[in-house]
């Protein structure tokens, strides 16, 4: 490792600052940007949120006052101060407490107090309530594969009723992999589940608890890109609906739903909102004789339809291949057909009610 040139400043410490930076350049433009911000260790840059998906927490958050939890390199803490009048962050880890106090200073968001303390016993301890409570508990390295939010450190599950006592809105950020079901039996009160995905890669669920239980909750499917759409339905809606299958052979566009959509399970839904037919009940994919832009998700202007018998005499087959609900795998695909990639062909193998498995040769219209 070269010498740092700065006198006072460890050359371990001037490259970790340098690789954070580096990381941020996307995901945390506004700090990447600003002069005199100081970075923490480069597993916090890691592991926070994006400016992105921050931003849509904040307009989650009701009232005037918010207590975030685990405050961590504080990003979401500054978005949350743009939407209420003053934000308590706790972050059990001094140093990174201080850089985040330190950081809020640089970046003239003055309605943000730091605490180094843990935020539920700051909670516990203190009489002070809050209008919202914002909590993103880390899972715990140790966990087995099954994803549970008691797993989780703080843990939420364990401490509802304290979080209830303080709050009228509670919100939790978790992994995507968090299965919907499971999280609602062990929250209890949910009353909204947000699913925000970017770039078509679901990146965190939101779920809202409030005392006032609901009826049924509801779920919203949002994807942040260049333009957001979000895509809403009640739970229980999907079972009792019933799906539109496409009867005859696809045309027109074909449709791909955003990550966000197919991890609520809304798959009947998805075809009723949009004005879409599925092409099979168990192919999570759907067409149209129109384009639907507002369709969160990927559609592709279908060019032509291969048969299997058709499949075998096709020579110099070109296009990115996606395999839904067939039979063999993407890569074997290629290999067997000999396909050539390309940046706006695609080839899709999937299976269709009318005219089993088939391919759909088309053209990328719309990325997200």
């Amino acid at each position: 490792m070269a010498k740092s040139p700065f006198k006072d400043v460890e050359a371990r410490e001037l490259a970790n600052q340098i690789a954070a930076k580096k990381k941020s350049v996307r995901k945390l433009s506004t700090w990447y940007h600003t002069e005199n911000i100081y970075y923490p260790p480069l597993l916090s840059i890691e592991q926070c949120s994006s400016e992105t998906t921050a931003a849509y927490k904040a307009k989650l958050a009701l009232g005037n006052s918010l207590i975030d939890l685990t405050g961590g390199f504080g990003v979401d803490s500054y978005y949350f101060a743009k939407t209420v009048s003053s934000v308590l962050h706790c972050e059990i880890n001094p140093e990174l407490s201080e850089i985040a106090r330190y950081n809020a200073k640089v970046l003239g968001q003055n309605n943000i107090s730091f605490l180094a303390t843990d935020g539920l016993v700051q909670l516990q301890d203190s009489p002070a309530s809050f209008d919202t409570i914002y909590i993103d508990p880390a899972r715990r390295s140790s966990a087995g594969k099954v994803f549970m939010l008691k797993d989780c450190t703080p843990n939420v599950v364990e401490h509802l009723d304290l979080l209830l006592k303080k709050s009228a809105r509670i919100i939790v950020k978790t992994a995507p992999l968090l299965d919907l079901s499971t999280g609602i039996k062990e929250l209890g009160k949910v009353t909204e589940i947000h699913i925000v995905s970017v770039k078509n890669e679901c990146k965190e669920l939101l779920w809202i608890i409030e005392k006032q239980e609901v009826s049924s909750i509801k779920i919203t499917c949002t994807t942040l890109n260049e333009s957001e759409k979000s895509f809403s339905f009640f739970k229980g809606d999907e079972e009792s609906s019933l799906p539109q299958i496409l009867n005859e052979t696809p045309a027109g566009y074909l449709y791909e739903p955003d990550a966000a959509l197919l991890k609520s399970g809304a798959f009947n839904l998805i075809g009723i909102t949009y004005g879409l037919k599925k092409l099979n009940t168990q192919t999570q994919l759907y067409t149209s004789e129109q384009i639907n832009n507002q369709f969160p998700g990927r559609i592709f202007k279908i060019n032509r339809i291969i048969s299997s018998g058709e499949l075998k005499k096709e020579k110099q087959l070109v296009g990115n291949v996606i395999v839904r609900n067939y039979r063999d795998k993407a890569e074997n695909l290629v290999k067997k057909y000999k396909i050539k990639p390309d940046n706006h062909q695609f080839l899709i193998f999937t299976e269709s009610k009318n005219d089993g498995f088939i391919v759909i040769d088309a053209t990328i219209e719309q990325y997200y």
